[in-house]
C-alpha cells in the first residue's frame, strides 16, 4: 500500500458517509497515472497554487482598487480567507478537506481585474461574462500556455457552482462544492465591512442592527456565527436525509440582508463611483486596442483570436491582467512619452 493509498484508507475511517471520497473521481479530461503519494485532489490543489493565475491573484482587486494600505484585501488574500473558512467548516462536518481546499483556491482564479467593475467591460463586449465560467476556462484552457491543468471533474464543478447567493441557483454535485459556495460569501460580506471600516466609508454604527443582533457586532464574532451555524444546520440536514449545505432560517436572513446592504451601500454606492467608471474606462481603451492589434497580444491569445474569435481573445487576454498590469499597458498604449528636442 502506497501513501496515497493509506490517505484514502483513512478517508473511510474519517468522513461521513455523505463525504466524496478520494477514490470515487470521475477523473480528469486526460487521464494520467494516480500519484503515489497525494489523492487526486491533493494533487489539484497543487497545480492550482504553483500556477501563474494564481499568483497574479495578488495583484488583482477585491473591492478598493489602488489603495495605498497595506491591509486592504486582494483577491489572492480573498482567496485564502475563504479556504480557511471552508476548511474550518469541513472539518466540523467530516468531509473532505482535500477537495474542499482545491475548490476554494481555484475558485476566483478567472476573475477580472479591478473587481467585478473589470467583469461588467467583459460583459458589456462579450455579451455574457461570469468570472466562475471563465474560471473554468483559466483552469482547462488558459492555464499551462494552453494546456490547461487537466484537474478533476469534481473540483471544475465545485469552482463552476461557487457563484450566486440565492438557493434557487444550481449547487454543486458535492458536499464540499456547497461549503465552498457558502465560504465565499461568508469571507467576502465580512472582510468587506472590515475593507469599508479601513477606508473610512462605513462605520459600524451604520450597519443595520438588525443584522448585527443576529450575527454579532465584530468581524470574528459574525463569522464564527456563520460557520458554528451552517455545520449545525447541515448536520441536522443530513440526519434528516437531506444532502444540504445551509444556514438556518434567521441566520441565513441575516447573512442575506447584510450582503443586501454592502451592494446598495457599498459595491454600487456613490462613493466609489468615480473609481469604478475610471477602471471601466481603462478596460474599454485597452479592449479597444487589442481587438484593432490581435498582434500585440501574446501568442496563445492570437491563437485564440484565429480559433475563437478575435472578441474571445482578448477578453481572455484582458481578464488574465492584473490591475497594475491593466494600468501600465494603458500607460504605454495611451499616454505620451516626454520627449525632449
Amino acid at each position: 500500500m502506497n501513501i496515497r493509498e493509506m490517505i484514502e484508507s483513512n478517508e473511510d475511517k474519517v468522513f461521513i458517509r455523505e463525504a466524496f471520497f478520494s477514490r470515487d473521481s470521475r477523473g480528469r479530461e486526460r487521464f494520467e497515472e494516480p500519484d503515489t503519494y497525494r489523492t487526486c485532489f491533493m494533487h489539484d490543489r497543487d497545480r492550482i497554487i504553483h500556477s501563474k493565475s494564481f499568483r497574479r491573484l495578488k495583484h488583482k482587486t477585491q473591492v478598493y482598487i489602488r489603495t495605498s494600505g497595506d491591509h486592504y484585501r486582494t483577491r489572492l488574500t480573498h482567496t485564502l480567507e475563504v479556504s480557511q473558512i471552508a476548511r474550518t467548516i469541513g472539518r466540523g462536518l467530516s468531509v473532505n478537506e482535500d477537495l474542499i481546499e482545491a475548490i476554494t483556491l481555484g475558485h476566483d482564479i478567472g476573475h477580472v481585474a479591478f473587481a467585478h467593475n473589470g467583469e461588467e467591460v467583459l460583459e458589456e463586449r462579450l455579451g455574457a461574462f461570469r468570472h466562475n465560467e471563465q474560471s473554468i476556462r483559466v483552469l482547462k484552457k488558459l492555464e499551462k500556455d494552453g494546456e490547461g491543468l487537466n484537474l478533476t471533474w469534481e473540483v471544475l464543478d465545485g469552482v463552476l457552482h461557487h457563484s450566486g447567493f440565492s438557493d434557487a441557483v444550481d449547487s454543486a454535485s458535492t458536499i464540499e462544492g456547497q461549503i465552498a459556495r457558502y465560504s465565499d460569501k461568508i469571507a467576502y460580506v465580512n472582510h468587506d465591512i472590515d475593507d469599508s471600516i479601513r477606508a473610512g466609508i462605513l462605520s459600524t454604527d451604520m450597519i443595520p442592527g438588525e443584522f448585527t443582533d443576529v450575527l454579532g457586532e465584530t468581524h470574528s464574532r459574525r463569522i464564527d456565527t456563520l460557520v458554528r451555524d451552517i455545520v449545525e444546520t447541515t448536520r441536522m440536514n443530513l440526519s434528516d436525509g437531506v444532502r444540504k449545505v445551509s444556514l438556518s432560517g434567521e441566520v441565513n436572513k441575516a447573512m442575506t440582508g447584510l450582503r443586501d446592504f454592502m451592494f446598495r451601500d457599498i459595491y454600487t454606492g456613490q462613493q466609489l463611483r468615480a473609481e469604478r467608471d475610471k477602471a471601466k474606462f481603462v478596460l474599454h481603451r485597452l479592449f479597444d486596442h487589442f481587438e484593432g492589434k490581435v498582434e500585440d497580444m501574446p501568442e496563445l491569445y492570437r491563437k485564440i483570436a484565429e480559433e475563437e474569435g478575435v472578441t474571445r481573445a482578448v477578453a481572455d487576454f484582458l481578464a488574465g491582467m492584473t490591475d497594475d498590469y491593466a494600468i501600465a499597458t494603458f500607460n504605454r498604449i495611451y499616454v505620451p512619452k516626454f520627449v525632449f528636442f
